[in-house]
């Protein structure tokens, strides 16, 4: 029973946590873009101000490896899995600078975080073939402009005991039209302390493992789906590795 109290207690703080910072916040995140792509540096590093404020304040600690060698300002494609909500504050804080989030429509809806999402992530309607094409043609001019993509090429926040979901073929498609390498990243922990699909949240540990880059040179004489199938076999190698 005072189990069951101090969990609810946690949730209700987790949403007032969630809530006000985010408000705080929010003139930070929104305003910078109107003063063009340079100005929205400044979005990014409120973004990441924010993660790491939540994070503490809720007391979920990620724990990040591999990331020492990454670059601000390297056009490249980030691809993660996707277990939970509290994945993107962990990935926020762990690329340099600037990035664009692929994300779906649906977060939209979700009160105050939904501008935040139509500020900073090029946002898809999945239903839709018109509004694949166009961000992916977004995407595809974002980076030719130096600015690293973040896809979660699941589609989803895996619901399955799989480590993995079937990849989709966007994310490797741009990365052969624009000739950027890929950096495979792997999380594990999110999905147990905030289920997919929820808002029941615990605290806990957060793992983020980065790994090696899957280069411009690799790419060479391969398919998008042999590209898309290296980088499973990469990332369902790093998640068997990785603390569960």
């Amino acid at each position: 029973m005072a189990l069951k109290a101090l969990r609810l207690v946690y949730i209700v703080w987790a949403t007032l946590v969630f809530s006000g910072v985010m408000v705080l916040f929010l003139p930070f995140i929104l305003i910078p873009p109107f003063f063009g792509s340079r100005a929205v540096a400044f979005t990014y590093f409120f973004m990441r101000a924010w993660s790491w404020l939540f994070s503490k304040l809720l007391f979920i600690r990620y724990q990040i490896s591999g990331a020492s060698g990454l670059k601000k300002g390297s056009p490249c494609i980030y691809v993660s899995n996707h277990t939970s909500f509290l994945d993107l504050p962990g990935l926020c804080m762990m690329i340099p600078g600037q990035f664009r989030p692929l994300a779906k429509k649906e977060l939209l809806q979700i009160p105050v975080f939904g501008w935040v999402v139509a500020a900073t992530t090029i946002v898809v309607d999945r239903s839709s073939p018109e509004s694949r094409k166009k961000s992916l043609l977004r995407m595809t001019s974002i980076l030719k402009n130096g600015i690293p993509a973040l896809i979660f090429p699941e589609g989803t926040q895996n619901r399955t005991k799989e480590l993995l979901q079937p990849f989709r073929d966007g994310a490797f498609r741009i990365a052969l039209d624009v000739q950027v390498p890929i950096i495979p990243v792997t999380i594990t922990g999110a999905g147990q302390l905030m289920p997919p699909g929820t808002f029941s949240i615990s605290p806990g540990t957060v793992h983020i493992h980065v790994g090696e880059p899957i280069t411009v040179e690799s790419f060479e004489g391969k398919s998008v789906t042999e590209v898309k199938d290296l980088t499973f076999e990469r990332m369902e190698k790093m998640l068997k590795s990785m603390p569960s």
